[in-house]
């Protein structure tokens, strides 16, 4: 049986404040704590007295402090041991898995992927439990597991809809469970990338904060009082197929004409460029056509910078976001379209309005598993009731 002192739970709502706040914020002062969290210095005693035992916080030497200077406790900043605990993260596409290994903090320690040769769910639970072993090896105090997939997510346990791997209602966290013996979170792989945000990226601190990706699909999520806001009808389901940017843009395979999904994803990028010129490209090329000037990769790539701008400028007037983070394997767009995305934003804001928090980064998939492992971390501090 685990203990207390083994697994750091349960944690009572106090110890969890605690905990969140210097897992996320730290390393803080004993002061600093009390401040945020406003505390009495006698209840911020209490409820650090177990976490301290339990070897979930430390105390550690203040930042510039002379060595063998002894300082006093409400200064002595408290902070996690991010590697007292290991967390798994994968991702699954249609054709891979992407596994990494994160600390409790998430910085990822280790990578391992493979093939993903059949979509057969209780084949695919076996290969995330041999990728389990591999990635466990020399880490005997793996915590966790989080899995992120494309589609809708039921109770983080059940994948009710998965177009990219032709699921319904599989019992995928329960599968992987039964081969690895680790508790295990299944969720939609945007939810997981906003919630590594949140708790460890751009929206960390933030009240308001929005997460836009642009790759395979078109995904979003919402932070509003420092927590993510969930789609009452599943999981960034059928988002970009019905934000319609252009009613007379392109009409693709996958998106209403105009739709976010017709003029932002790199299917459908490649797909409009394919149609227009009788031969297939790959998205690198068509950034690169654009970027010499080829007339009809530098117009759909001109029309996708448009498109992304006026999205990002409903985004900001509707939400008012402090921040919104562009992610995913599309945003080389930005490199090309940079100053379209731009001029349209402005074009789409009241002139004295703030402007747009728009950072930028590139994201492979990875970073979409790390988002997987966060929740893992989640779990293990929030307790599984709480997430």
């Amino acid at each position: 049986m685990t203990t207390r002192a083994e697994g750091w739970l349960p944690l009572s709502p106090g110890e969890r404040s605690v905990a969140i706040e210097v897992l996320v914020h730290g390393p803080l002062s004993r002061t600093e704590i009390a401040r945020r969290l406003a505390l009495s210095p006698g209840s911020l005693t209490r409820l650090t007295k177990p976490l301290i035992e339990s070897r979930l916080l430390v105390e550690v030497p203040e930042a510039g402090a002379p060595a063998g200077v002894r300082q006093g406790r409400p200064s002595q900043p408290l902070d996690v041991v991010a590697d007292s605990r290991y967390f798994l993260g994968f991702k699954i596409t249609g054709d891979m898995v992407y596994g990494v290994v994160t600390t409790l903090r998430s910085e990822i320690v280790a990578r391992h992927d493979r093939p993903l040769t059949t979509h057969d769910p209780v084949e695919v639970a076996e290969l995330v439990a041999a990728m389990t072993r591999e990635l466990s090896r020399d880490r005997p105090r793996v915590a966790g597991i989080g899995i992120g997939v494309g589609g809708l997510v039921e109770g983080r346990a059940v994948v009710g809809e998965s177009p990219f791997l032709g699921w319904r209602g599989v019992p995928l966290a329960g599968l992987v469970e039964e081969r690895t013996g680790l508790p295990v979170v299944v969720e939609n792989d945007t939810a997981a990338f906003v919630e590594a945000e949140t708790w460890f990226g751009a929206g960390r601190g933030l009240d308001r904060f929005v997460v836009l990706t642009i790759g395979a699909g078109v995904g979003y999520g919402l932070v509003l009082g420092g927590k993510r806001v969930p789609y009452s009808g599943g999981e960034d389901r059928g988002f970009g197929r019905h934000w319609i940017l252009d009613p007379y843009g392109p009409l693709t395979p996958d998106g209403r004409r105009g739709s976010a999904v017709s003029l932002l994803t790199i299917p459908n990028i490649r797909y409009q460029v394919r149609a227009a010129t009788g031969r297939d490209w790959s998205y690198e090329e068509i950034l690169a056509a654009a970027t010499e000037g080829e007339p009809m990769p530098a117009r759909v790539v001109e029309e996708a910078g448009r498109a992304l701008g006026t999205l990002v400028a409903q985004i900001a007037n509707f939400v008012m976001p402090q921040r919104i983070l562009l992610a995913g394997e599309g945003v080389g767009l930005m490199d090309v379209a940079g100053d379209v995305v731009e001029d349209t934003i402005r074009d789409n804001r009241h002139p004295q309005a703030v402007p747009v928090g728009l950072e930028t980064r590139v994201s492979d998939f990875h970073d979409w598993a790390r988002g997987a492992a966060v929740l893992a971390i989640q779990v293990l501090v929030l307790g599984a009731a709480q997430v």
